[in-house]
């Protein structure tokens, strides 16, 4: 089976339990480190699947690597390839697709309840669930490209995430693991604290209480998704 090809913008926003998840069940990856340098590949084709991570640039920055990459979705979905994106991933998505991105009315940092749309496109990808803990750290927030369905939404950001047949784009980040949300809350203290006004953004502190309950709820959403996700997977 081809390789899922997993894109890091930056050091510290790596797959974290989607890594996890593809080896418990076998199945080949490649991380493709653009803040390392690491060449983009020519082709989607290469690949069963695109995964893109996220950053703390914006989409609309001029980057000599955002063109190529919005090439790339693009050609992936069009050839069938299933194609899912975390924050900067998810923004990417819409960006390549039509859609836009612009600053959401609030900074969203921390954990914070995520909704479940209504209706059969939301119930395939989280079943039963109705809402959860997410985590959440972007000023930026996406428009739904044509065709996509919003399936979660919060109360600080209507478009957590959308699906469009085997594409799946995320505002908010499913994939944490505990070390993630401590060294996130590290790097962006100075960040989460300059936005501590916001109604969307926790403290540092209590954004890492509880990670022992936390952490294992949100990575059953998540293995829930990513099951149904790699489902599709080009064979």
């Amino acid at each position: 089976m081809k390789p899922v090809a997993i894109f890091r913008h930056a050091r510290t926003e790596g797959p974290g339990y989607l890594a996890e998840f593809l080896d418990s069940r076998e199945l080949p990856w490649r991380l493709i480190r653009i803040d390392a340098g690491d060449p983009l590949p020519a082709a989607c084709r290469e690949f069963s699947g695109l995964v893109f991570m996220g950053g703390p640039m914006s989409v609309n920055d001029d980057l000599p690597w955002i063109a190529p990459v919005l090439a790339l979705i693009r050609g992936a979905v069009a050839a069938g390839i299933p194609v899912l994106g975390h924050c900067l991933g998810g923004q990417l998505m819409s960006k390549a697709l039509g859609g836009s991105v612009a600053a959401n009315p609030v900074k969203e940092i921390g954990w914070g309840r995520l909704a479940v749309e209504g209706g059969a496109e939301a119930a395939a990808w989280f079943g039963a669930v109705r809402e959860f803990q997410g985590f959440h750290w972007h000023g930026e927030t996406f428009t739904l490209p044509a065709g996509a369905v919003r399936i979660l939404s919060s109360p600080y950001c209507s478009n957590q995430a959308f699906a469009l047949g085997k594409h799946l784009g995320f505002q908010c980040h499913i994939e944490m693991t505990a070390d993630m949300v401590r060294e996130w809350c590290r790097v962006g203290a100075e960040e989460a604290l300059q936005a501590a006004a916001s109604p969307g953004v926790q403290a540092l502190d209590e954004m890492q209480r509880d990670l022992p309950a936390r952490i294992p709820a949100l990575n059953a959403v998540a293995q829930a998704v990513y099951t149904r996700w790699t489902e599709g997977l080009a064979r």
